[in-house]
């Protein structure tokens, strides 16, 4: 992830793509697990494979769905926690927020960023 502006930014300039018709989806330690945000530009917010996209395709105009996956991590811990493996709950959360995500995409593709950021960006559903 931390290099992923190397194959956004070829593929855009392979397929021609303008930044306004390009969607990352990435992790988001900022937000609690399960919840999405979908953002149609802005700053990395310290995401390396955001920054590493900003910097390759040189702009920060293009959207984002930002997936929460919580902050549950002492101080150094981060790259450990990103990385580690899910606990028993979070993995029987991830149908669902797949679920979402897919949900998302689709809703960006059909109805459009703003449409799908009413859709969207709201606090995951606790089962």
């Amino acid at each position: 992830m931390n290099l992923s502006g190397e194959a956004v930014g070829q593929a855009a300039r392979f397929y021609k793509i303008p930044p306004e018709h390009i969607l990352v989806l990435s992790d988001d330690i900022t937000l609690p697990i399960g919840a999405l945000r979908i953002r149609t530009k802005g700053s990395s917010g310290g995401h390396n494979g955001l920054t590493n996209i900003n910097e390759l395709i040189g702009t920060q105009e293009y959207a984002r769905i930002r997936v929460g996956i919580g902050n549950e991590f002492g101080r150094g811990q981060q790259v450990d926690y990103v990385l580690g493996a899910l606990s028993k709950e979070e993995m029987e959360e991830m149908p669902s927020v797949c679920k979402r995500v897919i949900d998302g995409v689709k809703a960006w593709a059909t109805i459009g960023p703003d449409r799908a950021m009413n859709t969207v960006n709201t606090k995951p559903q606790k089962q």
